[in-house]
């Protein structure tokens, strides 16, 4: 494919992904939104006070992707309630969301089509990432936390990137509730330590410095 069916393919692939998030929305309840506000430190009683939608969009996907022990996670009652015909780019994009991974990601160097190579720095396995905004701002070697998922040959990212560095790293692992010893596989899965990364990014002021579109 070249670059412009790649492109375009990605695009109507992304609208897709962006539909689903905003369908998804309405499987999570206030009640969750405020405990994963209040994990992170942007909520105070009953009342969420996120400094940017940027900060709200962090609150979004833990609620979306992540679940309380024993509980389904949203993204799964909205894939049951969905009913999508099968072998749809529907449901192919949905069922991607579902297996989404999270995980800190180094960008290699540029696809030689279209798109990024990106390091996954827990599992060490390489995958090639298709985001236009992120390969026209992420220098190589440039390090990013957030969730991808596969609905193709590529990898598209699930809506949150946050830029990293040594220092946010280190205090998120300071977190004994976000990192496990052992298995890299069962610390990127935690949902600990995905919350870990997003509250260090907003104390840092990371996220100052980050706009979502």
């Amino acid at each position: 494919m070249t670059r412009e069916e790649i492109l375009g393919r990605y695009r109507h692939l992304r609208a897709i992904s962006a539909g689903h998030h905003s369908a998804a929305l309405a499987f999570v309840s206030r009640s969750m939104l405020l405990e994963q506000a209040k994990r992170l430190g942007i909520a105070q009683g009953r009342m969420l006070m996120p400094e940017s939608k940027e900060e709200m969009a962090l609150v979004f996907d833990l609620s979306l992707y992540t679940a309380r022990e024993g509980r389904s996670r949203a993204v799964d009652r909205y894939a049951r309630a969905a009913r999508l015909p099968l072998g749809s780019d529907e449901a192919l994009v949905l069922e991607a969301m579902r297996q989404a991974r999270f995980s800190i990601w180094r960008v290699d160097r540029r696809h030689e089509t279209t798109g990024m190579i990106i390091t996954d720095l827990l599992r060490q396995r390489e995958e090639w990432l298709v985001d236009e905004k992120l390969e026209a701002s992420a220098p190589d070697g440039m390090a990013v936390a957030g969730r991808i998922c596969e609905p193709d040959s590529f990898a598209m990212t699930c809506g949150v990137i946050v830029p990293v560095n040594r220092n946010l790293v280190e205090e998120a692992t300071l977190d004994t509730l976000a990192w496990r010893r052992g298995n890299p596989e069962h610390v990127a899965q935690d949902p600990r330590f995905a919350m870990a990364i997003y509250r260090a990014a907003i104390d840092t002021g990371v996220m100052e410095n980050v706009a979502y579109e």
